[in-house]
Parts: C-alpha cells; sequence; structure tokens
C-alpha cells in the first residue's frame, strides 16, 4: 500500500474530505459515514477527554511490576529511572508528531511507511498487534486470576468470588471471563471514535489513583505504629551477579510508558492540532506521579517481600484493622480499571489488524460488517488465549518486551534518523541513537532473564 498524505487541516477542521484517507485513520466522522467528497460536520475531542485516553492507554498492568523495581534499584535510582523513562518516552512522541506534520500523515503507519515503504509499515504493524494481543491476554489472566483464583503455581490463591461465596460454576474462570467479555469488553469495543471512551477513561484513571491513595494510607498508617521502617533507598552490591540484576528491571521500566500506537488516533480527533503536545506532557505528567507513588509506597509497606505482581501482595494479612476489607477493594478496584483500559488498547488493535488484513480496502469505521468480523475475531482470540495460557509470565514470555520497545524508541528513532524532511537537529539524531542501543539492550536482558528461567531449575529470573 502506498502511503497516502492527507492535508491535516482537513481533518483537524469542522470538515472532513473522506476520500483523501490512509487505511488506518479513525477521524470523527466515523459515526455519521460519507462517500465521495461530501463534507460532514464534527465534533472534536475534548483535551481533557484526550488526556484521559491517552493516560489510560499508557497505565496498565505494568504499574505493579514497578514496586519490585524499587526492590532490585533502591528508591533513589529507581524513582529517577521512572521520570528519566518519562522524558525520553516524551522526547520519542515529539519525532513522531513532527515527522507527521512534515510529510502531513496521520498514523503511526503512514509515518513509518513513509521513511521504509511498505515493509516499515507492515513491520510496525504487526508489532503493534503482537504487543498489544499480549498485553489484552495477560489483562484477561489478571481479571480471572483476581476474581476465580488461580493455581498455576504450586500453591492455590482462591479469587475475590470464591472468598465471598465459596466455590461455585458460576465462581469459574471461564465463566467469569465469559460474562466479562460479554457484558464488559463486547460493548466497550463496538465504539468506532476512541473519544467515545473518554469517561470510562477518566473512571479508569480515578480507580488507578484509588490504588495509590489506598496503598499510601495503609503504608502511612503501618509506618506510624512502626511495623514497616523505611526502604532501601540505593542498591546493593556485593557481586557480579547482584549488579546484573540491576539491570533486569530495565525492561520493566522501558515499556511503562508505551502508548506510540494511540497518539495519531487521539490527535485526529483533536479540533486543535497543537494540542496534542500539552496533552502528552499533561498524561506522562499524570502517569509518572501515579509509578512514583505506587512504587514509593508498594515497596515502603512490603520491603523486601514485595512481589513481581504487588497485587499478589493484597492476597496476605495486612495487619491492621479491616485488612481483609482493604485487600478486597484494592483488588476490585484494579480489576475494574484493568476493564475499562482494555478497549483503548483493543482500539488500536483493531485499527492495525484491519490495516495488515485490508491495506487497500475503505476505513474499517465505515464498513460495518468487516468492523464486526475483525471485533468478533479478535476477542475470540483473547478470551480463548486467557483461558489455555497458564500465567501471566508465560503470556509475557510469548509477547515479550521486543514489540513494545519497538514501537516505544526503535521505530521513532529510525524515522528521525532516516529523516526525510531534513527536520532533525543533531541532538535529536544523538538520542535516536541512545534510544536504538537502549531498546537492544532492553530486548537482551528480556531474552536472557526468561533463558535464564528456563534452565535453571525452579524457573526463577534472575531478579528473585
Amino acid at each position: 500500500m502506498g502511503v497516502i498524505a492527507a492535508d491535516k487541516s482537513s481533518i483537524k477542521g469542522k470538515s472532513v474530505i473522506c476520500e483523501v484517507r490512509e487505511p488506518l485513520i479513525a477521524t470523527r466522522d466515523e459515526e455519521k459515514g460519507c462517500s465521495g467528497g461530501e463534507f460532514v460536520e464534527l465534533d472534536g475531542a475534548s483535551f481533557g477527554g484526550a488526556v484521559f485516553n491517552l493516560s489510560t492507554t499508557i497505565v496498565g498492568a505494568g504499574i505493579m511490576a514497578l514496586p519490585a523495581t524499587m526492590k532490585v534499584l533502591g528508591l533513589v535510582p529507581g524513582v529517577l529511572m521512572i521520570l528519566f523513562v518519562a522524558l525520553l518516552t516524551e522526547a520519542s512522541i515529539d519525532m513522531l508528531i513532527r515527522s507527521s506534520r512534515a510529510g502531513k500523515l496521520v498514523t503511526y503507519g503512514g509515518v513509518v511507511g513513509d521513511a521504509f515503504g511498505d515493509l516499515g509499515r507492515i513491520l510496525l504493524q504487526s508489532c503493534v498487534v503482537v504487543n498489544n494481543v499480549g498485553v489484552l491476554i495477560v489483562y484477561m489472566i489478571i481479571i480471572g486470576d483476581v476474581l476465580s483464583g488461580t493455581s498455576s503455581s504450586n500453591d492455590h490463591h482462591s479469587g475475590i468470588l470464591e472468598g465471598w461465596f465459596g466455590s461455585h460454576w458460576w465462581s469459574g474462570r471461564f465463566f467469569v471471563l465469559l460474562i466479562t467479555t460479554l457484558g464488559v469488553f463486547a460493548p466497550l469495543t463496538c465504539f468506532k471514535r476512541v473519544d467515545s471512551l473518554s469517561y470510562t477513561s477518566a473512571l479508569s484513571v480515578a480507580l488507578a489513583v484509588l490504588f495509590v491513595v489506598i496503598t499510601a494510607g495503609i503504608a502511612i498508617v503501618k509506618l506510624v505504629g512502626g511495623s514497616v521502617q523505611m526502604p532501601m533507598l540505593f542498591p546493593e552490591v556485593t557481586s557480579m551477579n547482584s549488579v546484573w540484576n540491576l539491570f533486569t528491571v530495565v525492561p520493566v521500566v522501558v515499556t511503562a510508558y508505551i502508548c506510540h500506537y494511540n497518539v495519531h488516533t487521539i490527535d485526529n480527533e483533536l479540533d486543535d492540532s497543537t494540542q496534542i503536545k500539552p496533552i502528552v506532557r499533561t498524561s506522562l505528567g499524570l502517569c509518572s506521579t501515579v509509578y512514583v507513588a505506587t512504587s514509593f509506597f508498594g515497596f515502603l509497606l512490603f520491603g523486601n517481600g514485595t512481589l513481581d505482581d504487588v497485587l499478589a501482595n493484597f492476597d496476605s494479612d495486612l495487619g491492621i484493622a479491616y485488612g481483609s476489607f482493604l485487600n478486597d477493594l484494592v483488588r476490585v478496584s484494579y480489576v475494574v480499571h484493568l476493564m475499562l483500559v482494555f478497549p483503548i488498547v483493543f482500539f488500536a488493535l483493531r485499527l492495525n489488524v484491519d490495516g495488515l488484513l485490508f491495506p487497500t480496502a475503505r476505513p474499517i469505521s465505515m464498513d460495518n460488517r468487516r468492523f464486526a468480523l475483525v471485533t468478533a475475531s479478535l476477542i475470540a482470540i483473547i478470551f480463548s488465549g486467557a483461558n489455555f495460557i497458564p500465567s501471566i509470565w508465560d503470556a509475557f514470555q510469548f509477547t515479550g518486551a521486543t514489540a513494545a520497545v519497538a514501537i516505544g524508541f526503535i521505530f521513532p528513532a529510525a524515522v528521525t534518523l532516516r529523516d526525510m524532511y531534513g527536520i532533525a537537529t543533531s541532538w535529536d539524531k544523538i538520542l535516536s541513537v541512545f534510544m536504538i542501543v537502549l531498546a537492544v539492550a532492553s530486548n537482551a536482558i528480556a531474552i536472557y532473564s526468561d533463558a535464564y528461567s528456563i534452565f535453571h531449575k525452579g524457573g526463577s529470573s534472575p531478579r528473585a
């Protein structure tokens, strides 16, 4: 497919010429439809709605792994690394936006295709599909584990429903995920505009903040009561193995801010295209605050007992009044958060799958039959994966950090180094080389960690 250039003003203004499009464009005429050169009056997305949608794209299951990175790095280097990666993410998104403006392109695939042709576009879309399918399967697995329990390890961890009502057929994993899929995911994934999800995204961000507030409250109460101590500020380096352990957390932090696949979709629905940069900064600032607070208070609360998924720590006695109630509140709120994150990530997945399968067809939002077929097929695949893949770890091994870091850093850096329009500065190119080196090193660390866990008895990772 040749990359189709589009005049940005024709999409940002109140009217859109529908025939000038690239297959992955998701603009505001989706739910009204158009034909030929007809002009359609549109309502643009709000600043706040765009911030919540982008923030929801960022804050997913990865937040639960951040407190464990503090156990390895210590609080000071850990917090600094979270903030550094946020700045690096802003720089990579800025590179994409500037390349989009220079080439008058309105999709991530269009930008990469403009620089590297159809092969580059297909490779990017494949990475988005692999990453997002894996992420959504992980979300479903977590929902099943929390609500119905899990026996993927040697010990059985009771789910919330099992703890409240006992073991019944309707509290089993398959039935709970089926009801969640039909009752929550199916309706929310039927929206054709990402801005239609702004209210659910706002609720999702609020639930993530609620998790931080509860965790902080418990940690402060226990700190005042003297039952917890101030956590380690810097890492303990005693051997070469401990030095290596420091690098095993890099993939977790590097992939914490991946949201690039939804930036153009959100941008296309704005009235004012100049708002996208402050929207990105606001979202990254909000998410960084949530990340730092979660890391600090999660590590403060559980110390060296912090698990790779800190949500699992809320399966034990907190040692305070109403501890059982707070455990359930934390887990339920986070499960609902993931349910509301699901459609945002799914939105980009559907667009990219459609771009791979039907590269020359009209936009999927204008073809109801294709829209329904692709949506139903993807939901069925994700539902099957969540029921047959035994654990989050296996799902992460399947997708890995490779696709995520390629989306977030390798492709933006490669486009900048290609510099089709002569807009890249010397600093841009130096930063691009650094991003690629960081991404490759991150992948190498992730691959080594997986191999280590497979070939050493007990299946423990170097971080264990």
